[in-house]
């Protein structure tokens, strides 16, 4: 049985969650705050957490950073959740590597719905655990890159968006195939989102990351040796 991590400051928003949760069968744990989630986090090692930006103390964000930087935390998927519903707030959560992202008011239905398709794309390793193409190697299993060698720290969704572009090396996947494959739906503001990841992924992929080509009106395709004439900040 999965379990979840709610940490947000309102219990009314807590016991909202975990209810839900545990209708869906999953176990649940609760932090009212950044610190405790932290603790917790490292204590227990939950399949998901479900963030709140906006909290005292310590905000999601500085706690999100801090999961990543840890070891112990480092590949637990998280939701971002918060009372904000401008797009450019959204896309700060996402671009500091959240997994997903959730706007109060929300309907518990479609956050469940988030946390299957979350936990589903984390769990799901595939026919092998590791994949070796050129200088890459996925491993699946334990959700690491390594690059000519070198370690590169992926958040999951980096990881999984990854793993569907080299399925098929050199074929392009459409906008929809990627939404649909790493986030589970498909809409507008998802393509944003995709985008953002795509960014992030070839910044930290340095050289390599040419090999995440643009096909303009389409989407992105991986390439097997690196393209040194492609521009990879225009999307």
């Amino acid at each position: 049985m999965p379990t979840i991590l709610v940490v947000d400051d309102e219990k009314d928003i807590r016991d909202l969650i975990v209810l839900n949760l545990q209708r869906e069968g999953f176990a649940s744990l609760e932090a009212a705050d950044g610190l405790e989630a932290f603790k917790l986090a490292k204590k227990k090692a939950p399949d998901l957490i479900i963030l709140d930006l906006m909290m005292p103390h310590k905000d999601g964000l500085s706690t999100y950073r801090d999961l990543r930087d840890d070891s112990r935390t480092r590949g637990i998927p998280v939701i971002m959740l918060t009372a904000r519903g401008r797009l450019e707030e959204k896309i700060t959560g996402l671009e500091s590597g959240a997994d997903d992202y959730i706007v109060k008011p929300f309907s518990p239905r479609e956050l469940m719905l988030r946390v299957r398709n979350l936990l589903r794309r984390t769990l799901d390793t595939g026919q092998s655990d590791v994949i070796e193409i050129g200088a890459f190697r996925l491993d699946k299993k334990n959700v690491k890159l390594h690059v000519d060698g070198n370690p590169i720290d992926l958040t999951t969704t980096e990881f999984k968006l990854l793993l569907v572009l080299t399925e098929s090396p050199g074929i392009v996947k459409e906008r929809a195939e990627l939404l649909q494959k790493v986030w589970g739906y498909s809409d507008l503001i998802q393509t944003r989102t995709l985008d953002t990841h795509i960014k992030r992924l070839r910044e930290k992929l340095e050289e390599h990351g040419s090999q995440i080509d643009t096909v303009r009106g389409v989407g992105y395709r991986f390439l097997e040796q690196a393209n040194p004439g492609d521009d990879t900040d225009e999307d």
